[in-house]
């Protein structure tokens, strides 16, 4: 597990003039605890206003600005999708993280937008990767038909193991970053991040050229990436649909 307070402190004591943050929630709140006046420009964050880290989008008020991952908005979106590829779901395992200060927030969100679909959601927490086992029996016993995941770094770090849950039971599958399709997961949907990192760039210009990160608004995205894995569409027996085909971004053969 990264140290993320010690690597934060060392950051601040070697007096650099800005920081970016990645690493989601945690990294930036340890940097942001760290120190009130270094500008930390964030990489990886949903919702930093509910969150914490700043007043508005508008107007941060504080030293942390930057663009966001996309809110909680994009939960709704992906469960969308997933129903819309595969319309007998009725059931759908999603797994939070026990620790993220954002679970309420984001299980608020799945059970708004899974009751507007018609679709049930059995929601899993989890602490650390010593838990994946027993939510994996959880989710089969638990009748669920496909699987979601959470943005939390807990799901990205063991995402070869979740993948493999989901290969085995020929679930389908609906994942938050499109590293998961790369590494035989079936879909994806997010924030296109090279136009995001574009971004960031910008802000450290403007910061380095007197900016103050308080005035800066945070960006929300606009572009959006869907991905399927035809590869593992096709070695699980799940068909996808010619519409949503032609919606994908980047289809992996």
């Amino acid at each position: 597990m990264t140290d993320w307070p010690d690597l934060a402190g060392e950051l601040v004591r070697l007096q650099v003039d800005v920081i970016v943050a990645g690493g989601g929630l945690p990294a930036i709140r340890s940097v942001k605890d760290a120190t009130s006046t270094i500008p930390i420009l964030m990489t990886g964050t949903s919702d930093p206003v509910a969150s914490g880290l700043a007043v508005s989008l508008a107007r941060p008020g504080g030293n942390v600005t930057g663009p966001t991952m996309g809110g909680y908005q994009l939960i709704g979106k992906r469960l969308e999708l997933l129903k819309e590829t595969f319309p007998k779901v009725s059931r759908v395992a999603v797994f939070l993280s026990a620790t993220s200060p954002g679970i309420t927030l984001s299980l608020n969100e799945f059970q708004t937008s899974a009751h507007a679909l018609g679709l049930q959601i059995q929601s899993l927490e989890v602490r650390g990767s010593d838990d994946l086992d027993r939510v994996f029996q959880a989710a089969v016993q638990g009748g669920a038909h496909a699987l979601t995941v959470d943005t939390n770094p807990v799901f990205t770090s063991n995402r070869k193991q979740i993948l493999e849950f989901a290969a085995k039971g020929r679930w389908p599958a609906m994942y938050p970053w499109r590293a998961y399709v790369e590494d035989g997961g079936l879909m994806s949907y997010d924030a296109k991040l090279s136009d995001l990192y574009r971004r960031v760039a910008t802000y450290v210009s403007k910061i380095l050229k007197g900016a103050k990160p308080s005035e800066l608004p945070i960006e929300e995205p606009t572009k959006f990436e869907l991905a399927i894995n035809l590869k593992a569409a096709n070695q699980i027996g799940l068909a996808i649909p010619q519409r949503v085909l032609l919606k994908a971004d980047r289809v992996i053969k």
